[in-house]
């Protein structure tokens, strides 16, 4: 084998030509981001699928049919982690290919023959594979993971890379996929998912895809489960309605009449909690006296200590130095929920 880590081919397939065993070319490496974010609402690919089973934390069934369907932006992942992911994947990559005497390159959005549908874009084809004889055809994952993910990674990837590395497998007829991790900017792991090890799995994942394409092919929306993460779907719905006017009639909608009462239930919850909580830090405090902090049996058992935080006096910076005011200072658009008091004083009867 040789120690050369190829990023792109001398001479790149054609689209519509046969890269892996059971895959076809449908966009080059090098294609226009645009024209990519456009092809791959064709089909699922492989990083859909977490959002899809509902174990990924940037999206659910729901999102990625709105993707599919056009109700979202093209490019909706520009967060500084996905920049900066896309940025070190080829030093990853390199890595990788040195450390296990191979070769890689890039190959492009890939479907499966006989599903079209089933898509996935490779980071990077092994053409020298470290195992076995070193003529077996398989392909190289790469991640970018922040430290606190690190124990994540201790026993071998995490679910979600898991069902991303099984897809692109299933549509490229691989039975093995590598995968190359850099935790933190300094942590580097390596690992190899087996398609043999995972056969239910392989099954289970193309069935699920199957119904999520047929969904998104008759314009027909997920129904999500009760405990899908808010948080991805309060983000979701401020991108499918970044601009809202008007009034809805909600007479008729019991669903959302009890999810009302459920917020209100809560906001009651909470200010109790949060006066529980008060009551009992009078307490301790009243505990500590003229002291600092509480030991038990010899042991710490709390304490009450100094901390700061920067605050700005925006109007003083305004009034002495308006132009560092006009640089630093912006105002930022947010919503928040509004319920009558009338709506609410109904509920507490």
């Amino acid at each position: 084998m040789t120690n050369t880590a190829l990023a792109g081919a001398t001479t790149a397939p054609a689209a519509g030509r046969r890269v892996t065993p059971t895959g076809r070319l449908i966009l080059p490496a090098d294609a226009d981001r645009a024209d990519w974010l456009t092809a791959r609402r064709n089909g699922l690919g492989s990083s859909d699928m977490a959002a899809v089973l509902g174990i990924s934390r940037y999206g659910n069934a729901l999102s990625v049919y709105h993707d599919k369907t056009g109700g979202l932006p093209l490019e909706n992942d520009d967060s500084e982690p996905a920049l900066w992911g896309r940025a070190i994947e080829d030093t990853v990559a390199r890595e990788w290919a040195r450390r296990n005497r191979s070769v890689v390159r890039r190959v492009g959005l890939v479907a499966n023959i006989d599903r079209p549908w089933q898509m996935c874009t490779l980071d990077r084809r092994v053409l020298e594979c470290p195992l076995a004889d070193g003529r077996e055809r398989c392909a190289v994952e790469i991640k970018c993971r922040a430290a606190f993910k690190a124990g994540m990674w201790r026993t071998g990837v995490p679910d979600d890379v898991l069902a991303q590395t099984l897809w692109q497998a299933d549509v490229c007829g691989y039975d093995h996929i590598h995968v190359g991790c850099l935790i933190g900017g300094n942590d580097y792991r390596q690992f190899v998912v087996r398609v043999a090890d995972h056969t239910q799995l392989i099954a289970d994942l193309r069935a699920a895809g199957a119904r999520a394409w047929q969904q998104i092919t008759d314009r027909r929306p997920p129904v999500l489960p009760h405990d899908a993460d808010p948080d991805v779907l309060l983000d979701l719905y401020e991108q499918l309605h970044p601009h809202r006017a008007g009034a809805v009639d909600l007479t008729r909608d019991g669903d959302a009449h009890d999810a009302l009462a459920d917020y209100l239930d809560a906001g009651n919850d909470e200010r109790e909690a949060k006066a529980r909580k008060k009551t009992a830090l009078t307490t301790m405090l009243s505990a500590l006296g003229n002291a600092d902090s509480a030991i038990v049996l010899d042991r710490p058992f709390y304490s009450y200590d100094e901390t700061s935080r920067t605050h700005v006096d925006t109007a003083r910076l305004a009034e002495r130095w308006p132009d560092a005011y006009a640089d630093c200072v912006e105002d930022r658009a947010s919503r928040r929920l509004n319920i009558p008091r009338a709506i609410r004083e109904e509920h507490t009867l």
